[in-house]
């Protein structure tokens, strides 16, 4: 039934500083940029008079990440934590977990820890806060 993941979408309050963040910092390209708004992006989120504007990213391998910005409606200034139900976290594959965390620290992202091998030393892995609260896992699988 379900053919693959097409993309994550990742709600934002600042979009320039997240589109800064996967683009500039992450290497994402922009793929599409668009203002939505009128009856079907209303229809199909159950939401009146939105204003939305939407941003999908790829990676080099394809794999996307929508940023959305809704204009007009009010926020929920709630915080996310690791342990959160629901959606907590995007898990990235890098080359080279190092050079990222460290990429990412000289860009102020908050780090849960230092970068870790796992207990069967298949990988080095460390989770950060991404723009807007969101958790990102970077993951460098071991040789």
């Amino acid at each position: 039934m379900i053919k693959g993941i097409r993309h994550t979408g990742l709600v934002v309050s600042n979009l320039n500083k997240s589109i800064y963040f996967f683009k500039k910092i992450l290497g994402f390209k922009i793929f599409k940029h668009m203002d939505e708004n009128g009856e079907f992006v209303e229809t199909i989120l159950n939401l009146k008079n939105v204003k939305l504007t939407t941003v999908k990213l790829k990676s080099k391998n394809g794999q996307m990440i929508e940023l959305l910005r809704f204009h007009n409606i009010r926020k929920d200034k709630s915080k996310i934590k690791i342990f959160s139900q629901g959606l907590t976290h995007i898990s990235f594959d890098v080359d080279n977990i190092n050079k990222t965390y460290n990429l990412l620290k000289k860009n102020n992202c908050k780090f849960l820890s230092k970068p870790k091998v796992n207990d069967d030393k298949t990988a080095k892995v460390v989770f950060c806060k991404g723009p807007d609260n969101f958790f990102l896992e970077l993951v460098q699988i071991l040789k």
